[in-house]
């Protein structure tokens, strides 16, 4: 028995494509649900540096001493474990929450987005978390006060105000 070799399509044998895009009504649809759960960190960044009401909580989730280490200025420290026992009397069930944890490379924010979300909070996970907002060169609390360090070229604009996406 002898077989044919198949033709396999340049676009068939690159793992990119592999599996084709979605359509664009699916993609569309996934990349606004997407939007719906999450917020950058220089969004965040750029929402609290305008002064007023930003109309949402920034939430960090993670322990005492890592909060203490840095935080985001003014963010709500709650620790993901105590959300059930102690959210309702830090947060506004009518304010929308945004968590973050250490960043990237941590799953903490979402715990606790999911834990707030459960509680019936409005909630967004801040992508990047603590990491990316100090890479991103933007004033951090300490114990011992206000810092701030050099943005990182590999992950914000050197000379610009915002990166244009």
């Amino acid at each position: 028995m002898t077989t044919t070799p198949s033709i396999v399509s340049p676009a068939a044998a690159n793992p990119v494509l592999r599996v084709p895009p979605a359509p664009p009504a699916a993609a569309a649809a996934y990349f606004a649900a997407s939007l719906a759960f999450h917020a950058d960190v220089s969004d965040v960044a750029s929402a609290l540096a305008a002064g007023g009401d930003p109309g949402f909580v920034v939430l960090d989730s993670r322990s005492t001493a890592s909060f203490d280490q840095g935080h985001v200025p003014g963010a709500v420290h709650l620790p993901t474990a105590l959300i059930p026992e102690q959210a309702e009397q830090l947060l506004d069930k009518a304010v929308p929450v945004v968590t973050y944890c250490w960043g990237p490379g941590c799953n903490g924010a979402t715990r606790a987005a999911l834990a707030l979300a459960e509680l019936g909070y409005g909630v967004k996970e801040m992508l990047g978390g603590f990491e990316y907002w100090v890479r991103e060169g933007f004033a951090y609390e300490t114990w011992e006060g206000v810092r701030t360090r050099d943005a990182d070229p590999l992950t914000a604009p050197v000379e610009a105000a915002d990166c244009g996406c």
